[in-house]
This record gives C-alpha cells, sequence and structure tokens, in this order.
C-alpha cells in the first residue's frame, strides 16, 4: 500500500496548489467519485498478489461505538456487488475491503457504508487528525452542555429530597419540576443527539448497535418525567428523574469523551508510525529551480531536496549535503544515523539538522516504507479469535437486554409504573458490551504499539494470544544469531611481513568486491593501515577470489605489487582443509598472510537464550551450515540442543515433530531459506532487512539487529494476555453484579450510567499499561 497520503487532485479551474486536496471543500458524494479515479487508488489501496482486477483498501470508519457497529459494516458492505470481503476492527474503527475493480468501484462500497450510518475515508486521508480534532470537539460540547445542566437540574430537585412534610408547597414542587424540564431539554436536544440518531438508523435497517438500548432509556426517562410534570396527579407524577437523565446522559458523554482519547492514544501510536510521509518535497527542474510538488508524483529518477525536520519521502541516496537520519521506524535504535554524500536514505526516516539532495531511486509500494506501512495496517485491522468471539456476542447480548429490560418493566408494572419503567431503564444502561468487545484487541494494539515503536512489526494480533503460550523456540544462525557479516579472528603472515601490512594489502583488493568477506577485510584493514594504498587492474572470480596490483599513495600506472586474495586453491596453495573460515593472500612470491574469520555473534545472543531457559522455553539451533560451525555457534549462545546440515525441508520436519509432542514452538529466522519453517511454526519471527516484508511468512517482523527484541516479545505477549484475561473477568464480572441490582430495582438509572461509562473506560485503562516501550523491560 502507498504510504503517501491521499490527496487527491484540485479540481480543475478550482485554483488550488497542487498537493492541496478538495475534499474538505466538496459534498461528500462528490468527494467519493473522486475516489474512482484509479491515479487515487493507490494511496488507500494496494493490489492483491496474483489477482490483477482485485485490491485492497485500507479505511477508518467514522460514527463508531461498539462491537455491533463493525458487523452493521460488514453486513452492509458484503451486500455490495464486487466487495469480496470485508474486516472491521471496532477497536480502532479501521476496516479492510477486497473488491474487485471490474464490477465495483470505491464510491460504490463507500456509498453502502455511508448509507448504513458510518462513513468510509481513506485511512491515511490527509484530513483524517483534522475530523478527529472536530470530533473530539463536539463531544466537549455535548459534555458541557449535558454537565452545565445537570448541575441546574440537581439544584432544582435538592429541594425535594430533603424537605420535610409541608416545607415545599405544592405551587413550588410544580415550578422545580418544570424548571428541571426547561434546563432538560437541550441535553435531549443536542448532547443526546449522537444517541437518537445512531438509533434511529438502527430501526430503519432493522439492525441494532448500543446506542438502541440506550437512547431508548433516555426517551423512557424523559417521558415518565415529563408526564410527571404535566400531569402530577397521574399514574406517573409521584417522581420526576431530570436528575438521574441528565446525570446518567453526562456520565455517558465523559465516558464517551475519554475512551475516545484513550482509543487514540491507544490505536494512535500505530497511526502515527503509519503517516509519516510529507504531504508534498521539493523537486528540481531542469534549469535548477525548485517547486514544491505532492509527494506521489515523484519517480524513480527526480532529484529532491529535503529539509531539516522533513521525513525523507522516498528511498533513495544522498548527492549533496551530510545529516543525520532518524530511522528509528525502521531499527528501533532511537540514536540518529549520519547520512553523507553517496549513502542511502529511507522513505519514512527524518532529516534532523541539515538540507540535502536526495536522487530518488524508490517510490511507493517499493518502498521499504510501504511495506512496513502494509503490515502495520493488516495488524491493526486483524480481529483475534477472543475479538471475534466478543463481537459474534454483541447482537445476541443486546437483544437479551432489551428482552431482560422489558421483562423487568412487566414484572414491577402493577406495583409502580413510573418505578417499573426506571428499571427498565437501568437495565438498559447498565448492561454494555462495550467493555466485553474491547477487551481483547485494547490491550493488543496497544502492545502492537508498543512493539512497533521499538523496531518489531506485527502482522497477525493473533499472533500475541500464540506466543504468550510458547515452550519451543527454533533459531537458525546465520543472518538470525549471527549477523550477516564476518568478523576477522585471526591473522597469520609469513616471516618480515607484519600484520598491518597484510591486511592493508587485502583491503585494497577487497574494497574492489562486495562479498561479506571482502567487507569484513576492507573494514580489517581500514584500521591496520599505516600508509595510503590502493589496487588497478582487480579482477573478481567469481567464487575464489580477487587478484590485481596494489600501489601505494597516490601512484598508479606503474610498480605496486601483484596480490592474490581468496581460496588457498585459487592462490596456488596447498593446505589442509580448516574448520574456521580462511581467507589466503598470496603475491608472486607464494603464501603471505592467511585471515581467520569467525561469523559475528549478535552481542545479546547469548543473553537472550539465557532468558528464554530461565524462564522455561526450550531452545534449539538448527541450520544449513556444517556440523562444527553450528555446534561452535551453539556453545557460544548456550544452546545445548543444535544441529548442522538441515534443509527447509527438515527444519520443517522438526517443528511437525515437536507440535505432534503437544509444544508449541516459535522459529527465529533470517526470511531467507526459512520460509517452510516460518510458515509451519505455530509463531514466527523474521530477521534480515534484504527480505521484503510483505512477502514474508512471519508474524513479528525485526527491524533492527537486537535479538533480545525476540525474548522482548515473548515478555510482552505475555503480560498482554494477563492484561486481556483481566479485561474480560471485569467486563464479566461487571456484568455479572450490576444487572441482576438494577433488575431487582437497587440501581438508580444515574448509577447505571457511571457503571456503563466506567466498564469501557476500565478495560481500555488497563490496556494503556502495555503502551510503553520494550527498552522498559528486563530481559537479562
Amino acid at each position: 500500500m502507498l504510504a503517501a497520503s491521499p490527496t487527491l487532485n484540485p479540481l480543475p479551474g478550482s485554483g488550488a496548489p497542487e498537493g492541496d486536496s478538495p475534499v474538505a471543500r466538496v459534498e461528500p458524494a462528490e468527494r467519493l467519485v473522486l475516489l474512482d479515479d484509479p491515479q487515487e487508488w493507490s494511496a488507500f489501496s494496494r493490489p492483491v498478489d496474483q489477482r490483477p482486477s482485485c485490491w485492497e483498501s485500507s479505511v477508518v470508519f467514522e460514527g463508531m461505538h461498539c462491537a455491533a457497529c463493525a458487523l452493521t459494516i460488514e453486513d452492509a458492505l458484503r451486500a455490495v456487488p464486487g466487495v469480496e470481503s470485508v474486516r472491521v476492527s471496532a477497536a480502532t474503527h479501521r476496516g479492510r475491503i477486497v473488491w474487485s475493480d471490474g464490477v465495483v468501484k470505491p464510491s460504490g462500497w463507500m456509498q453502502a457504508a455511508r448509507r448504513a450510518g458510518y462513513p468510509a475515508v481513506p485511512a491515511n486521508d490527509a484530513f483524517a487528525n483534522d475530523r478527529r480534532k472536530a470530533e473530539l470537539r463536539k463531544a466537549v460540547w455535548r459534555m458541557g452542555v449535558a454537565g452545565l445542566c445537570m448541575m441546574q437540574v440537581m439544584m432544582y430537585a435538592w429541594p425535594a429530597y430533603v424537605a420535610e412534610a409541608g416545607d415545599l408547597t405544592a405551587e413550588m414542587a410544580r415550578l422545580l419540576r418544570w424548571a428541571s424540564w426547561v434546563l432538560t431539554l437541550p441535553v435531549m436536544l443536542f448532547s443526546c443527539g449522537p444517541f437518537f440518531t445512531s438509533a434511529l438508523r438502527d430501526l430503519r435497517q432493522r439492525q441494532i448497535s448500543m446506542d438502541l438500548p440506550v437512547a431508548l432509556g433516555m426517551l423512557i426517562t424523559f417521558l415518565v418525567s415529563s408526564a410527571g410534570t404535566f400531569e402530577p396527579d397521574g399514574i406517573f407524577g409521584g417522581e420526576v428523574y431530570f436528575d438521574s437523565l441528565t446525570m446518567f446522559v453526562f456520565f455517558l458523554l465523559t465516558g464517551r469523551w475519554l475512551e475516545l482519547r484513550l482509543r487514540d492514544r491507544t490505536a494512535g501510536a500505530l497511526e502515527a508510525l503509519m503517516n509519516r510521509l510529507p504531504d508534498s518535497v521539493e523537486r528540481r527542474l531542469a534549469n535548477g529551480d525548485f517547486e514544491r510538488v505532492a509527494v506521489r508524483r515523484i519517480v524513480a529518477g527526480d532529484v529532491i531536496r529535503v529539509l531539516p525536520g522533513e521525513a525523507f519521502p522516498a528511498d533513495g541516496r544522498v548527492l549533496e549535503g551530510q545529516t543525520l537520519a532518524d530511522e528509528a521506524l525502521l531499527t528501533g535504535e532511537s540514536r540518529p544515523v549520519p547520512r553523507a554524500q553517496g549513502e542511502d536514505v529511507i522513505a519514512g526516516s527524518h532529516n534532523l539538522t541539515a538540507a540535502v539532495l536526495v536522487q530518488v531511486e524508490r517510490t511507493g509500494t517499493q518502498t521499504r516504507f510501504a511495506q512496513i506501512v502494509a503490515l502495520m495496517d493488516e495488524a491493526s485491522s486483524t480481529k483475534p479469535q477472543i475479538a471475534q468471539l466478543a463481537d459474534r456476542m454483541a447482537r445476541p447480548f443486546l437483544i437479551a437486554v432489551l428482552l431482560a429490560a422489558g421483562g423487568a418493566a412487566l414484572f414491577w408494572w402493577s406495583r409502580d409504573p413510573g418505578h417499573a419503567l426506571m428499571v427498565a431503564v437501568a437495565v438498559l444502561v447498565v448492561t454494555c458490551p462495550c467493555a466485553l468487545s474491547l477487551a481483547t484487541p485494547a490491550a493488543m494494539l496497544a502492545s502492537a504499539g508498543a512493539l512497533a515503536r521499538s523496531g518489531v512489526l506485527v502482522r497477525r494480533l493473533q499472533a500475541l494470544e500464540t506466543l504468550a503460550t510458547v515452550d519451543t523456540v527454533v533459531f537458525d544462525k546465520t543472518g538470525t544469531l549471527t549477523r550477516d557479516a564476518f568478523a576477522l579472528a585471526r591473522v597469520t603472515t609469513r616471516g618480515g611481513v607484519s600484520q598491518a601490512d597484510a591486511l592493508a594489502w587485502a583491503g585494497a583488493l577487497a574494497r574492489q568486491s562486495l562479498h561479506p568477506v571482502s567487507k569484513a577485510l576492507v573494514a580489517a584493514g581500514g584500521q591496520a593501515a599505516t600508509a595510503p594504498m590502493h589496487a588497478e587492474a582487480v579482477q573478481e572470480v567469481a567464487g575464489q577470489g580477487l587478484h590485481g596490483r596494489v600501489v601505494m599513495g597516490g601512484a598508479s600506472g606503474s610498480g605496486g605489487q601483484t596480490f592474490r586474495l581468496g581460496s588457498a586453491t585459487f592462490c596456488g596453495l596447498v593446505r589442509p582443509a580448516a574448520d574456521a573460515l580462511e581467507v589466503c593472500l598470496a603475491d608472486e612470491d607464494g603464501w603471505v598472510a592467511t585471515f581467520e574469520l569467525r561469523e559475528d555473534l549478535r552481542a545479546d545472543a547469548r543473553s537472550t537464550v539465557r532468558w528464554m531457559v530461565e524462564h522455561g522455553i526450550a531452545v534449539r539451533l538448527l541450520s544449513g551450515d556444517g556440523a562444527t560451525a553450528v555446534a561452535r555457534v551453539a556453545d557460544a549462545v548456550g544452546i545445548e540442543t543444535a544441529q548442522g546440515a538441515c534443509s527447509p525441508q527438515d527444519k520443517l520436519a522438526f517443528l511437525r515433530e515437536a507440535q505432534g509432542q503437544g509444544h508449541q514452538v516459535a522459529m527465529v529466522g533470517d526470511g531467507l531459506n526459512d520460509g517452510p519453517g516460518l510458515a509451519g511454526a505455530h509463531v514466527s519471527f523474521a530477521f534480515g532487512k534484504a527480505v521484503p516484508l510483505a512477502q514474508s511468512q512471519a508474524d513479528f517482523v525485526v527491524m533492527g539487529d537486537q535479538l533480545a527484541a525476540v525474548a522482548q516479545t515473548v515478555q510482552l505477549a505475555r503480560r498482554t494476555m494477563r492484561i486481556v484475561r483481566q479485561n474480560l473477568w471485569w467486563a464479566a464480572g461487571y456484568n455479572a453484579v450490576c444487572v441482576p441490582l438494577a433488575v431487582v430495582g437497587w440501581l438508580p438509572a444515574w448509577l447505571a450510567g457511571l457503571g456503563m461509562a466506567l466498564s469501557s473506560l476500565a478495560v481500555v485503562m488497563n490496556a494503556l499499561r502495555l503502551a510503553g516501550r520494550m527498552e522498559t523491560m528486563e530481559t537479562s
């Protein structure tokens, strides 16, 4: 999916500058038609692999409040011809829709969502933040009006509570009731507006959501109290409930506002990472001037100028200037990294200190950032199995609420009709499935946000639940326990040749190669050189080595000394086979030096393995390398069970055997040749920046070099499931206690409203305990 914000083309003759979207200035229907332009699809959709006519779109739905809302949207969209699948998350309000462009266009299924009462907007829409702010402002106004009126109504209701017999005349009591009724009108007409609108929509579409029983409770309370005000001698004239009504409306609105803020903080951690690209960038023209264009208009080969404080909009290479870049999204490393002429910069990272010119190499779906966005967006819209169960229970639960309220009203009607209706109101208000539906996704989304900020991307939220039960972890060796590089272990030279000279000669040749062994020798030779050297006429023989002439300083054309660098056979030497990786250097007189290289273990490999063993997780090492090399690495990191010479099929067979014995197995690999194992394990991690993330089979993708991230993710998964269980027990216990109290008439309406608000807030606030960075967790 493209990471660029979906700023639409300016309307003809609008005078809007390029990149300035007209979305906010046109009617909703026109806005949706604009999204039917195929050039706009890439801003919020991506093609489905191997299905050229299908697209997968990511959108945010407005007006959602509960799991029943998600089910309503899914039903409405599935009824649209051409829509193949729909998945909507009640926790994030995000959805993923797969549709066929030969049958339907985006405006078709978006109109269906709008008719259902839940307008859809592209997930990365440039105005999404403005809409959220506007929604929060409206929520504050409704809450403020309800709170102000509540205080005034309570002031007028107080005399009736404290007056002794004869203290309050009938005329004064009637006057206070009328004053309360007048002050309740703004609450009903303005503050309760969203509840009534949603309830009417549900009735028209024969659907049900949490707003329907709440709206019924508000309406019943107001009508009963109005009847008592208009006819004080009637059957409902014994008491009015304006104070209870305004109080529980205020509590509900306060709870919804706080929940909205907390939800944005929870799910917004993911969204903040996903919306990092700028809307526009300065592109160099042929005459050397710069113009500001929309990011989606730049292509490979363009030269752009990125100013301090701006994000790099595409992958590219620095042509001029030097700066520091924040690449924390990709690596989890919070320290800025230097980027100078000739070095690569990555879309989504931030330019911190100076303006630089960058030549664009990859844009759109080709960038690493776009692949990260696709993974994070997929995770934010998935539903764990527990959450799916809660969602399926939402509608039957709400129907049961309506029946329970009706039954309670019938039971109490013969004794006191007014009290009977207020008991029904309490039942309608207090029974809320929101806490149950939020219990799992709120916790998992908080964890996913914490992981993303620390350089671990979650592809499936369900994987957190699985990871919490893992008792066996299988590691690959190369690229996982070890880095994708080698380190120099020992240098042996012939008499009269210093190690520094041998390393300098070898480094001069190795600079002409990209082989990992050459990179290791370059790194060692650069530190050892006593005088500047360079190599000429260098030729590389694939799989064998390099040969060329090494000269001192700036001399060239003649002189110097000819060397060969590579295997013993390539250098014309006869040497016994060695367990370690050895590279030889030879000149015209024969052997000069031997460089013994070792795989560079990740610095935290041993501590990570130790943490897992201490926490009851069995650790295994399976690798395709030779048994000797595998045993050496296993001994270095503290793994007791290791096996070498394993093919991908052998690894998969080991996983199947362990799973057959009842073990929950996690696989950690570099993603290059571990595809079958990563797909076959219960849960899997992929290491390695060279892997196309969108094609990875892993459930978690580790962006940085810290192996400790695996242990930290396991620890966070276990903590997440503890939070989920706490939330579920709280939601179940709340309903088990409060529903009977409401049915027997011991729970007033205002207290029912408070309980409903607090139940949802409790699970969200409990989930926020998971939202910190993983670095705060102990892994050693």
